[in-house]
């Protein structure tokens, strides 16, 4: 039995609303509450260090591809309980930044 592609298990989906990348992005396809930094010189993978913040996705990965460099980006979240079917369940909930609402 051979194992299914990428592009056939694509095929497969039922299509059920939009893919997860979809919903997790904004209309100017900028994450909902992302941060992104360059790293500080000297930084590494091991032991990240945020560096210069940028203000959009592009930015940053310009910059990166310039300087032959990764860039993080950075979301917070909370973690809630909830009620599903009488259980409780713990989820991520965005923390929303006072300064921009």
């Amino acid at each position: 039995m051979e194992t299914p592609t990428a592009v056939e298990i694509d095929k497969n989906k039922t299509g059920d609303g939009p893919p997860a990348a979809a919903r997790r992005r904004r209309r100017n396809g900028e994450e909902s509450g992302a941060r992104f930094f360059l790293p500080k010189p000297g930084s590494t993978l091991k032991t990240p260090e945020l560096g210069r913040e940028f203000a959009k996705e592009g930015d940053a990965l310009v910059e990166a591809f310039k300087k032959d460099q990764h860039f993080y980006v950075v979301t917070a979240w909370r973690a809630e309980s909830q009620q599903t079917d009488g259980a409780p369940v713990i989820v991520k909930q965005p923390v929303n930044d006072p300064e921009k609402d």
